[in-house]
């Protein structure tokens, strides 16, 4: 819950901001006709947005067991590339937001303004798409039910909204170079663990080396990694599959009492380089922004 929780919060923190400038925008434009018209992109993102929810939630019913866990191993996969994608997109574009919405909006503005609207439901529905996507796969990877994981993600958004809409009328001031620099540390490891069970589902499903199926004749150095061999540690004795704690770590770091090797691997080789680029470019990013503020006051 917590991960969908901070999911909702960023995602709708972002999608808010990118709402408020489209907003802020188009009004100092002296055009009330596109602050309308970018509601209507907006609602059509959020519509679109439910709907992709729901049918990864229910679209997978009547399936055999081997193609669930290939759709969900290779979507809970797709998530994590596009939440890794989203960080480090945010993490670039953070600085000159503002400046290309404005021009997006001045370009659209032309003519019937529709363009507007376009803009508007794809800055939202990318955000919405990310999220519902995530989403799913975090409350799967987690054993949460979709409906706590859904109202989860309800209360984040919410929460951006509010802190969206105190930030719009200059009510709220946060630094929002540190909320994504630390919201993103929290999702990267919440997508190793989703990464990690995309995997197990895929070695459920036999398309990757594990221990549901027998290693083929022509297995020859991975034979390792088929059978009992491929699993890393069972600590099911120690720590209860089914208790407060297993529920806790694999909700968030997504550790479970029993891994096999290809899933820690995984894990490690995602945290490790991923998290390391992206504190290095953030702290990097805020070094330059220090540096530039003595040298514009001169």
């Amino acid at each position: 819950m917590l991960g969908t929780l901070m999911i909702g919060l960023r995602e709708g923190l972002e999608a808010a901001l990118v709402v408020s400038i489209l907003l802020a925008a188009a009004k100092k434009a002296g055009r009330p006709d596109a602050v309308r018209l970018i509601w209507y992109g907006v609602a059509a993102a959020v519509a679109l947005s439910l709907g992709i929810g729901a049918v990864l939630t229910y679209g997978a019913y009547g399936l055999s067991f081997q193609a669930q866990e290939i759709i969900g191993g290779s979507l809970s996969i797709l998530a994590v590339g596009m939440v890794t994608w989203m960080v480090f997109w945010m993490l670039r574009a953070s600085a000159g937001l503002g400046t290309e919405l404005r021009g997006q909006l001045n370009r659209a503005l032309i003519g019937s303004g529709w363009g507007v609207a376009v803009i508007g439901f794809i800055s939202v529905g990318r955000e919405g798409i990310e999220t519902a996507l995530f989403i799913w796969a975090t409350t799967r990877a987690s054993s949460v039910s979709p409906l706590l994981g859904f109202l989860s993600a309800i209360s984040g958004i919410a929460i951006a909204l509010v802190l969206g809409w105190a930030l719009y009328r200059g009510m709220l001031r946060i630094n929002l170079t540190r909320f994504f620099r630390w919201s993103g540390v929290l999702l990267i490891v919440f997508a190793a663990g989703v990464l990690a069970y995309g995997v197990h589902d895929l070695q459920e499903a036999a398309v990757l080396p594990g221990p549901f199926a027998p290693a083929p004749a022509n297995a020859g150095p991975l034979a390792s990694w088929y059978g009992e061999g491929a699993w890393a540690f069972n600590v099911s004795g120690s720590v209860p599959p089914d208790g407060v704690l297993a529920t806790l770590l694999k909700g968030t770091i997504g550790f479970s009492p029993q891994m096999t090797w290809l899933e820690v691997a995984v894990w490690l080789l995602y945290v490790v380089p991923t998290m390391t680029l992206f504190l290095r470019g953030s702290f990097a990013q805020e070094r330059e922004k220090r540096a530039a503020v003595p040298a514009a006051a001169h």
